[in-house]
């Protein structure tokens, strides 16, 4: 019922916001003015994928439509949590209670570009589904630039699914795989086929993440084996009314409170999977301990995550546990790349490292790590996370990892640069789109390569291309719009 009524008071928002732009109200961006932009996602809870992906989002729509032409906002739950990121942007408070923010921040701005990786989804929360909804539609009301940016789609429960194909088939949604693109293409929505933002993004240099690992007990030298673990089974999370009086009035459903009316699955089953998920994790790694000298670390990617790598540490006594909530995400990723071998329930665990071409498989709880792990031509890199014989699967993976270290790393690193043309052609499509939206906005002229299309790319990044480029497709810029050459 909460649900139903979220979705109800954002849908009746974006009604009241298309009326008044029918009786002319509203204002609309006029040349010579800054082109302002609300970034709209799921940042300040210290998710570091979530963060990484926004910021690089926020560098490429700087580089592509100009510094000098663009003000942004950013969506923040904590100022403290996002100080540091998102440099040259502004950023806005994100209240739990969203819709008369969402509200007052589209009509604010000049545009929208939803920012979720998870964006129209069931899977973690409705709420979070609904708010990308109202952002996206709440935006195209006022004929603004709507634009999903490098999201997924999966599994909506019918309300939503239903508010989807209702609020977003004005915008256009650049997905991140060919999967979601089949699904929101059947609801009616324009759509494009892009990737994830994360991959040029970069951290700290690797001097910090071998200081870091030897204040943590590395040698400098042994192969190190890196775990990101997460608590796959109290998903979604909902909004209940009911839970969070008798929260407050009993004290009940204190262990699977998030945050005021939001609430994790629990019981008994959730308790069942989780205990098998850790102890598939921790006894697949003592094995592979014994058979190969490497230092393990566990990393919390986000400051939930922090649990089960705990959980994972009581069997693994001595292990180091890096949180998102003590080291930031230029400090994260820096260690992750100074790894050698990858197991992650995290997907922006395993695509922020692949740079590095650290040699990575997945255990899974959606989608998300399989399309990648299939893109990369490594289906046999990747199990479920209630995968009844997780144990036994997960050691095999660990030593297909050491035994086809090369190819896979050979692999990854052809699977980085086509994500980086991808995402080049992404900024073309946000061209394009500003140039439909507002054709008096200055966009770039001429012939530009792909890479002009992205933000600097880092030398690691440079080095990838350089390698495994084999043709660089030109982009040109008409009157009509970009073309390839």
């Amino acid at each position: 019922m909460t649900d139903l009524f979220l979705v109800a008071w954002v849908s009746a928002l974006i009604e009241i916001t298309r009326l008044g732009w029918t009786f002319g109200l509203g204002k609309r961006w006029t040349r010579g003015e800054k082109l302002r932009l609300l970034f709209a996602g799921y940042n300040g809870t210290r998710n570091t994928g979530s963060d990484v992906r926004v910021h690089e989002m926020l560098r490429q729509a700087r580089h592509v439509l100009g510094a000098g032409n663009v003000d942004f906002s950013v969506m923040s739950q904590d100022f403290e949590r996002t100080k540091g990121y998102f440099e040259g942007s502004r950023q806005v408070h994100l209240p739990d209670m969203f819709p008369p923010f969402l509200y007052r921040e589209a009509r604010a701005n000049d545009g929208v570009i939803a920012c979720e990786g998870s964006m129209f989804k069931s899977k973690f929360a409705n709420a979070l589904t609904t708010m990308m909804i109202g952002s996206l539609g709440l935006a195209s009301a006022e004929n603004k630039l709507s634009l999903g940016y490098g999201g997924e789609a999966g599994h909506m429960d019918r309300m939503i699914q239903d508010m989807c194909a209702r609020y977003v088939r004005d915008s256009l949604v650049i997905t991140r795989n060919v999967e979601s693109q089949r699904l929101l293409s059947r609801l009616g929505i324009p759509t494009e086929l892009g990737t994830d933002t994360a991959w040029t993004f970069e951290p700290r240099g690797p001097e910090y993440a071998q200081q870091t690992l030897r204040k943590a007990g590395w040698d400098g030298k042994t192969p190190i084996l890196v775990l990101c673990p997460i608590h796959p089974f109290v998903w979604p999370v909902k909004a209940s009314i009911a839970k969070y009086l008798a929260r407050v009035t009993t004290g009940a459903y204190k262990e699977s409170q998030y945050r005021t009316v939001y609430f994790h699955e629990s019981g008994a089953e959730v308790d069942r999977k989780y205990r098998h998920y850790i102890s598939a994790y921790t006894n697949a790694t003592k094995a592979f301990c014994e058979r190969h000298r490497v230092f393990t670390i566990l990393v919390a990617m986000e400051r939930l995550d922090a649990v089960a790598c705990r959980d994972i540490a009581a069997g693994l006594p001595g292990t180091p546990i890096f949180t998102s909530d003590e080291y930031n995400m230029f400090e994260m990723v820096s260690l992750l790349r100074a790894c050698t071998y990858m197991v992650s329930s995290r997907y922006h665990g395993i695509v922020t490292c692949m740079p590095a071409q650290v040699a990575s498989a997945g255990v899974t709880m959606d989608e998300r790590i399989r399309n990648l792990m299939r893109e990369r031509g490594h289906e046999h890199l990747f199990l479920t996370v209630e995968d009844a014989d997780l144990e036994p699967k997960l050691l095999r993976i660990m030593e297909t990892l050491v035994a086809e270290a090369e190819t896979v790393r050979e692999g990854i690193g052809r699977c980085v640069v086509r994500n980086l043309k991808t995402m080049a052609r992404m900024g073309t499509y946000l061209e394009d789109a500003v140039r439909r939206t507002y054709p008096e906005f200055p966009l770039r002229q001429g012939v530009l390569s792909w890479e002009d299309y992205l933000p600097p790319l880092s030398d690691t990044l440079v080095r990838l291309v350089e390698r495994y480029d084999a043709h660089a497709p030109v982009l040109q810029h008409t009157a009509a719009g970009t073309v390839a050459g």
